[in-house]
């Protein structure tokens, strides 16, 4: 998968990788905090021969641009441009969104600012509900990373060893080695000053997605420590037209947990219930 570059709307190089035929149904998946496109590598290689998927690295992670400037991720118009920049860049047509955690905020603030109108659908998989001062305790699971403030120093050891425990704890079972290596890896490529800044607004997505006029799923692993299964329910509640599924024995990451599952449901939702309209 090659590298391209889109550019947003403050000038910000948003980087994505692209995976299938352009002409099949498009799938635009959505990274979590202090993570990567990389993350996507299981699913990709599962629904390629279906679908035309694209992976974007968020502004601060991966290989896209990361400003110094903390507004430059507490701005929602700036989060929802850069996904209209790769939509147009990319050239998908009516794709479904995938965010997976903070990607679920990503997701709220393109339906913000650019609405649902040519979408296909949302998934949320673990996702955030709120953040900032607007998110409740009920929530924040054991393991959310705003817990754990080595996440956001500046000494790298101490960051390295705190990113290690973040991504071990994102799954209910532990990862084999080289995907769990390759998840901290990616995880050390937001800095600090990013990871500092990505909290920094207020927000509750709750009222964008009650506004949301396209078909929304929402999955969340039933044992997931860093955010609350009851928030993926509310999420789902929240959307007119949500649907929720708990996967048992799962955490933060049912895609990378759940593979098949994961596919299998996205798969069925993007051909099944967000169909192009006429």
């Amino acid at each position: 998968m090659t590298t391209r570059f889109a550019t947003s709307s403050d000038g910000t190089r948003i980087a994505y990788r692209m995976a299938g035929d352009p002409s099949l149904p498009a799938i635009l998946l959505i990274h979590g905090w202090a993570q990567a496109s990389i993350c996507w590598e299981g699913l990709t290689a599962r629904l390629s021969d279906r679908f035309h998927l694209v992976a974007i690295d968020l502004r601060g992670h991966g290989a896209s641009d990361k400003p110094e400037d903390p507004a430059a991720y507490a701005d929602t118009a700036l989060w929802g441009d850069d996904i209209a920049a790769v939509i147009a860049t990319a050239g998908l047509d009516r794709p479904t969104l995938v965010g997976w955690s903070y990607g679920a905020r990503v997701i709220a603030a393109y339906l913000a600012t650019h609405g649902s109108a040519h979408l296909a659908g949302v998934v949320v998989a673990g996702g955030v509900l709120a953040i900032g001062a607007a998110r409740a305790d009920w929530m924040v699971g054991p393991a959310s990373p705003g817990l754990d403030r080595d996440l956001y120093t500046e000494d790298l050891s101490r960051r390295l060893h705190a990113t290690a425990r973040f991504v071990d704890a994102c799954t209910h079972a532990p990862l084999p080695r080289t995907e769990y290596g390759a998840m901290v890896g990616a995880n050390m490529l937001c800095p600090a000053h990013v990871r500092r800044a990505l909290f920094g607004a207020d927000i509750d997505l709750g009222p964008v997605y009650a506004a949301m006029d396209c078909p929304g799923l929402v999955i969340h692993g039933t044992e997931d420590r860093v955010v609350t299964p009851a928030t993926g329910a509310a999420a789902a509640k929240a959307m007119a037209q949500g649907r929720f599924m708990a996967y048992p024995a799962t955490g933060h990451a049912p895609f990378i947990e759940q593979p098949d599952r994961f596919a299998a449901d996205l798969a069925d939702f993007v051909l099944t219930h967000a169909r192009p309209r006429p």
